[in-house]
């Protein structure tokens, strides 16, 4: 049975009023996340503000989390960089640091620079050689094509490239053909974008997902329902959160995590450096509505 499977959400980042880091908000943070379950965290990604974030508080937060997860749960750090050179910088970073798994989607930057196929191997190819394993991710927001050949090319020709997580549009089905051509080279088959295709994603095959950070408690009974069989139990669990999460996805994003984690006293802002805006009133009302018949612990594990 592989290790990477079940739930992995992405740790938000959270930041005072002021705009700095808030770093005891940071610890409350991953202990909130453990304690609702997660099977691993995933720290630096786009749902933790990545390209909010300089260089040196970077560092500084792969350092504050690895450190106070201290082995309770895989650690996944993000290292995306458009140059290899600063990626391998970040692998070699993360490893020193303790981490489990990087992950990184494939070269990027705006619309108009992006990696070509060879490009994308080399990258990841430097990377492998640092020796820690890697999650690709096949996001959206890079705009960058992953067509399955390649990433079975990678899994099969880089030795640390074993993780995918997929959230590309029809992500059932890329991962589908991802398992069927890649066979046991795709050790970790994820899916993503805060679970909102879950349940076809793990009719296809998917093993874990990769989730904010909101509900994890909640979302966590689906995986384990449809991986223990009963998969009637999967689609009432999933039908249950599904307008949560359909509001999460389509209206808020990673600020929903951060607006939840406010209201059960995890942290104390929901702040997002400029030029983010805030939730709507309206928006973020409905969120917390939607939540509490759900009874997430995020809304009372810090009250």
């Amino acid at each position: 049975m592989t290790k990477y499977t079940g739930i992995w959400p992405v740790a938000p980042t959270p930041f005072h009023d002021d705009g700095t880091i808030d770093t005891e908000g940071m610890r409350r943070v991953v202990d909130c996340l453990i304690d609702q379950g997660a099977d691993g965290i995933c720290i630096l990604a786009n749902f933790s503000e990545q390209f909010l974030i300089a260089d040196d508080e970077r560092e500084m937060l792969t350092r504050l989390c690895l450190e106070h997860v201290a082995g309770r749960v895989p650690v996944i750090v993000t290292i995306s960089h458009f140059a290899t050179q600063i990626a391998v910088e970040r692998a070699r970073l993360a490893k020193d640091l303790g981490a489990d798994i990087v992950m990184m989607m494939p070269p990027y930057h705006g619309a108009a620079l992006k990696g070509s196929p060879k490009q994308i191997f080399e990258q990841f190819q430097a990377v492998g050689e640092v020796g820690i394993p890697i999650m690709i991710q096949d996001a959206p927001m890079s705009g960058v094509d992953l067509p399955v050949p390649l990433l079975v090319k990678m899994a099969r020709e880089i030795e640390m490239v074993k993780l995918f997580k997929i959230e590309c549009p029809q992500a059932a089905n890329k991962l589908r053909v991802l398992i069927a051509e890649g066979g046991e080279a795709i050790e970790g088959p994820f899916d993503g974008e805060e679970a909102i295709t879950l349940l076809a994603d793990l009719d296809a095959g998917a093993r874990g997902s990769m989730t904010s950070g909101m509900i994890v408690d909640q979302i966590k009974p689906v995986i384990t329902d449809y991986k223990s069989g009963r998969i009637d139990a999967a689609v009432v669990a999933y039908a249950r959160i599904l307008p949560a999460v359909n509001h999460e996805n389509r209206q808020c994003g990673w600020r929903s995590c951060k607006a939840a984690m406010v209201e059960g006293g995890v942290i104390r802002s929901e702040y997002c450096r400029h030029p983010i805006e805030p939730l709507h009133p309206d928006i973020r009302s409905r969120l917390i509505s939607l939540l509490r018949p759900l009874d997430p612990l995020v809304l009372h594990w810090g009250r």
